[in-house]
């Protein structure tokens, strides 16, 4: 990902969770925050009641995937944090790509112009 860092701490993702911006799609819900860089940072999330490993592993990889194919739609200098609900496990990678791309732009986190999706 060219334009874009990941989060790893746990203080980051808590930070986010209490003083950013969400919205929730059925699979997924989105936080969102500025970070006065010129470069995105993201997080996933999912948790441990949504499957076993497998399962958990194949949503972050779908996830991962479509940010990393629509990267240069998304405005720069945001934080990001995706987390998966238990409808992920179940729907298929368009459906997740439908409602990322639809969260986003919901968000104000798609440039306009590039195919964004509403």
């Amino acid at each position: 990902m060219e334009f874009t860092v990941t989060l790893k701490k746990n203080h980051e993702f808590r930070r986010l969770y209490s003083k950013g911006k969400s919205l929730a799609a059925p699979s997924l819900v989105c936080y969102c925050r500025k970070n006065g860089r010129d470069q995105n940072r993201i997080g996933y999330t999912v948790s441990n009641k949504i499957g076993n490993a497998v399962t958990r592993n194949r949503i972050r990889r779908r996830l991962r995937e479509i940010y990393r194919l629509h990267e240069g739609e998304v405005k720069r200098g945001y934080d990001i944090v995706i987390v998966a609900r238990h409808r992920a496990a179940e729907a298929d990678y368009h459906r997740l790509e439908k409602e990322l791309l639809k969260t986003l732009g919901r968000l104000s986190l798609l440039v306009p112009g590039e195919g964004a999706q509403s």
